[in-house]
Parts: structure tokens; C-alpha cells; sequence
């Protein structure tokens, strides 16, 4: 083998690796860590919450699109945050997205915080509880009047509660 062959080589195997890191290691992109109000442990937050809950409030899953009840929740009410019951979003800000997802255009005051996803070769919004850190979704910026915003949250990272 020539020279060029075996950097060429070595390249081509090193961008495949980075690349692979990238999509299967989203810790290493997150934002440095932050602290929260509620701080459990791993096997804490297992014992709290549902596999399906875990896998998208701790290690920033995505339930399938139109899985979730709360897609077709119409009640007055507010969605809450299921990995702390912090109160999220108010069923009055929700609209119907087509996405499969529960959408909202505004968050309630003080529920949720922002932060850079770098993830899977994109740039975007994630949405997290601002108590707990539990990754609820992601927002973007075509959403209906007043905020132009769409909240894209997953459905088993809440819960609702009706109003009385």
C-alpha cells in the first residue's frame, strides 16, 4: 500500500468514529452540566418514573410520533412536568401541530429553561424543566400567532391536570 492510501485510510476511518460518537454519545454535546432544584440519582429517577418517562426526561429520548394521550387532551387544564409535577404549560396555549406531538406556542412563566441540542447533525431548542432538568421536547419557530413559537413536547415527559 502507498503512503497516501494508508492516511487517506486513516482519515476516512477517524471521520467515521467522530461520527459515530456523535450520534450515539449526546452527553458529550450537552451544555455544560447545570444544577437543578431536584437532583436524584440514576437509580432514583428509575424508581420515580416509567421506563418510557426515564428514557425521555433523563437520557433525552423521543417517544414515537402519536403515541402519546395527551396529543388529543382537550380539557381546561395544565400539562405538568412528569419527572417533578412542576406545571409547564396551560392547555389554553395548546393548538393541534399535525406533528403527533402535543404542541404548545408559550410556556407558562417559570417552567421551562432552553438550551443549545447539537444532536444528530442539527441545531436546535431543547425544552427542559427548569426544576428538575427533565428533557420535555424541543421548541422552533413555526408556530401559530401570538409567539410564532412551537413547543414540541413529548407526551409521556407530562402529566395534565384538569382544572377544577
Amino acid at each position: 500500500m502507498k503512503r497516501r492510501h494508508i492516511i487517506a485510510h486513516g482519515l476516512a476511518v477517524s471521520t467515521a468514529g467522530l461520527i459515530g460518537m456523535s450520534i450515539f454519545t449526546r452527553k458529550s454535546n450537552a451544555a455544560p452540566a447545570e444544577t437543578f432544584e431536584i437532583e436524584l440519582s440514576e437509580a432514583q429517577w428509575r424508581a420515580k418514573l416509567t421506563p418510557a418517562q426515564f428514557s425521555v426526561l433523563r437520557e433525552h429520548g423521543t417517544e414515537r410520533a402519536g403515541s402519546s394521550a395527551l396529543n388529543n387532551e382537550k380539557r381546561a387544564g395544565k400539562f405538568h412536568c412528569a419527572g417533578c409535577d412542576l406545571p409547564v404549560f396551560d392547555a389554553s396555549t395548546k393548538f393541534e401541530s399535525g406533528t403527533g406531538w402535543p404542541s404548545f406556542y408559550q410556556p407558562l412563566a417559570d417552567g421551562i429553561r432552553t438550551r443549545e441540542d447539537r444532536g444528530f447533525f442539527m441545531v436546535r431548542t431543547e425544552v427542559h424543566c427548569r426544576r428538575c432538568g427533565g428533557h420535555l421536547g424541543h421548541v422552533f419557530e413555526d408556530g401559530p400567532k401570538p409567539t410564532g413559537l412551537r413547543y414540541c413536547m413529548n407526551g409521556v415527559a407530562m402529566t395534565f391536570v384538569a382544572d377544577a
